[in-house]
This record gives C-alpha cells, structure tokens and sequence, in this order.
C-alpha cells in the first residue's frame, strides 16, 4: 500500500518551528522600520528588543527586553545597570550585557564631544549636560576629576574614585599628584550627588 501523497497543486503546511521563524523574522522587520521612520515613538521595551536582536540573532528577545524593563525599571536603567547584574536576568550572557553597555559608552563620549577643546568655563551648560550624562544613574557614589590647561580647556576627565551606595573617598594628596603630572592649571571636580553645580578650583 502506497503512503498518501500531496494534492497537485498544493504546498506542504509549514511546520511550526518554521513558521515561528517566519514570523519572528517579519516581526524584527517591521520592528526595525518603524524605529527607522520614527525612533521616539517606540516605547522602551522595544528599544532594548531591536539591541537585543543584534546580540541574540536567533532568539525573539521581546520577552528578554520585558523582563529587563521589570527588572530594572526603564531602558535608561537597562542601559546604565552593571554588566554583571544585567547577566542575572536569564538570557542575558556576556555578548548581550556588552551590547547593552556600549550604548551607554556612545551616550557619554557624544555628550563628552562638545566639551572637547573647548573652553569648559564658556561653556557650563554643556559641561554639566556632560556630567549628567556620565553620571547620574551610576548606582554608586563616583569622584569625577576634569584637568584643564589656562585656557580652561579639558585636558583630561578621569574617576578619581568610585564608592559605595552613599560613600565615595577622596584623597587631596593623589589629585593633586595627578595635576602636576598633567600641568593642569584648574581642576572642577564632580560628585555624582552634587553633579549640578561641579567644583572648580584653580591650582596655584
């Protein structure tokens, strides 16, 4: 006895791994065009679910991006969360986590940008917009050093420390150690609490 055969004509039902790649597929597609056409329209969950896709090709990573935004509470705290408190949220390895991070690398070296051979003083607004930008969603305390030359231009920005929750210390002696090698001749120092109204003092 011979096995059934298809009608003529007709195509074999897809089977359904298949047709939940098809459909994932056309999902990211349509996904990646209406970020095209109108990026701040798309709501936080689906940001992180277009990063994602790049870090996770195969998977559909909507529900990876929904159960970061539950963790953590929006796509700015996502983006700004450590890399090893990111690799707690099952499904997030080593190439999603770094992903993640260079987002928030990108945000701050575009915001560093204006502020670079310029002069800092001249130009306050951007300076703290800069700071804000590196600053203000850090879950720990951070001393943030800014070395300018006379013409108060930005020759260096380096953490000079990094602290708990509440606490960051600061050691006079190593900052001004760090100046003299730079040949600065002003420094602003940041604190990420009080990161609205750097510190600037000049060096003698």
């Amino acid at each position: 006895m011979t096995a059934d055969l298809p009608l003529p004509g007709l195509a074999e039902t897809p089977t359904a791994p298949n047709q939940a790649k098809a459909d994932h597929r056309g999902h990211r597609e349509r996904l990646r065009t209406r970020f095209l056409e109108a990026p701040e329209a798309l709501p936080d969950y689906e940001l992180l679910e277009l990063l994602l896709g790049a870090a996770i090709p195969q998977k559909d990573t909507k529900p990876l991006a929904k159960a970061l935004i539950k963790r953590f509470g929006s796509f700015a705290d996502v983006i700004t969360a450590d890399a090893e408190d990111l690799k707690t949220v099952d499904g997030v390895k080593d190439v999603a986590a770094a992903t993640l991070k260079v987002v928030r690398e990108a945000a701050i070296r575009l915001a560093r940008a204006p502020v670079i051979n310029t002069s800092v003083i001249s130009s306050w607004d951007v300076l703290l917009d800069y700071c804000r930008t590196a600053m203000n969603t850090l879950p720990t305390e951070q001393f943030r050093l800014l070395f300018l030359d006379r013409k108060n231009t930005l020759i260096a920005d380096e953490v000079q420390q990094t602290g708990t929750v509440d606490h960051t210390p600061l050691y006079p002696r190593e900052v001004v150690k760090r100046a003299l090698a730079l040949h600065a001749s002003a420094i602003i120092m940041v604190h990420n609490r009080t990161c609205r109204r750097p510190i600037s003092h000049s060096i003698q």
